[in-house]
């Protein structure tokens, strides 16, 4: 079997909390289980007012709460955090259709990952004027590759309805979030025609602390996820796993790994590593930085010798923050440049 590349993530819930965005008209709406998406109001000011305001007035004169699409499987219940309650509903539709002209980051979390503990990434992004739309995943969907590949489709099918249907993209994507976003990618090499447009919109993509080498590397995973008492115990047992039940299991994952080395993804992309990580085998990362730069993809990376599975960005917060705001300066996706 060929190296394998993605896996779990540790469960991190020590993210600071930002300064940047104002907490109290931060919205937040509850899509269906795992699927979260975050808009800030128009502030009406800057930027963000003079590109913005004018798509909303161009938009329908009735703008829809949350407009569902009954095919896309998305639950129609949401969840306001913090609104104003002296809002007019014309006033809160106004700024919400507006916000779905702003470009879309689709943050694909590591396993385990609370609201407290993803706000850091999520409000770096909603600074710069982006809506976030945060995907969590299971273990289950990567011990059962069929159900991730499942939850792959729902995601993919939210992401081509109103109200991201033709909104640009970017993507970043912790640990077992590199595994999750690849199960979209499976579904766009499979019906190339019915989504290829889904992959042009995305305008760069980050992946920080992916899970590449070996089975032993995704066993290892598992064991410092679930039980790091017993994480020799989990990673054997994981490993008897994968060898039962290998056609439904070790085949899929080694079907996703040629997925995402001729990913169908070619806009700038942006990798976070370190050397001493358990779970990533730095010449096999490296090897796929070749890979893709080869394929003419503008691979940026930045890589450290010592640091934590999924938290480069509380190791390294000055390194991470200038490689980050370097890479999303690079990207064509708003004309509004902020210092992060």
């Amino acid at each position: 079997m060929g190296n394998l590349l993605f896996s779990t993530g540790l469960i991190r819930t020590d993210a600071t909390k930002s300064d940047q965005v104002n907490r109290r008209h931060l919205i937040a709406k509850t899509i269906c289980n795992g699927i979260t998406y975050y808009y800030t109001p128009l502030t009406g000011t800057g930027c963000e007012t003079e590109c913005l305001a004018k798509k909303c007035q161009d938009s329908a004169a009735v703008c829809p709460t949350f407009p569902v699409s009954p095919s896309a499987g998305v639950s129609s219940s949401t969840l306001l955090s913090d609104s104003p309650s002296n809002t007019s509903v014309s006033s809160q539709n106004q700024s919400y259709s507006a916000s779905t002209a702003r470009p879309l980051l689709l943050f694909f979390s590591w396993l385990g990952a609370q609201p407290g503990g993803m706000a850091k990434y999520r409000d770096l992004y909603l600074d710069r004027g982006m809506d976030v739309l945060l995907v969590q995943s299971s273990m289950m969907h990567f011990l059962w590759p069929r159900w991730g590949l499942e939850y792959g489709l729902e995601v993919l099918k939210i992401l081509e309805n109103p109200p991201f249907a033709g909104r640009v993209m970017l993507v970043h994507a912790s640990s077992i979030g590199g595994y999750t976003f690849t199960q979209i990618l499976t579904h766009i090499v499979q019906e190339p025609k019915k989504h290829a447009g889904l992959a042009q919109r995305m305008m760069g993509h980050i992946y920080d602390s992916l899970v590449v080498g070996t089975l032993e590397h995704m066993a290892i995973g598992i064991g410092r996820t679930l039980v790091p008492r017993f994480e020799s115990f989990v990673k054997n047992t994981a490993m008897l796993y994968f060898w039962l039940f290998k056609t439904h299991t070790a085949d899929f994952y080694e079907t996703s790994i040629q997925v995402f080395h001729n990913s169908p993804v070619t806009a700038p992309a942006l990798f976070f590593f370190s050397e001493n990580d358990a779970m990533c085998n730095t010449a096999v990362m490296e090897k796929l930085i070749d890979v893709w730069r080869q394929r003419g993809v503008d691979v940026h990376s930045r890589k450290w010798k010592k640091s934590i599975h999924a938290a480069h960005l509380r190791c390294h917060p000055d390194d991470y923050l200038s490689t980050l705001q370097h890479f999303l300066n690079s990207l064509p996706i708003s004309s509004c440049k902020k210092t992060i």
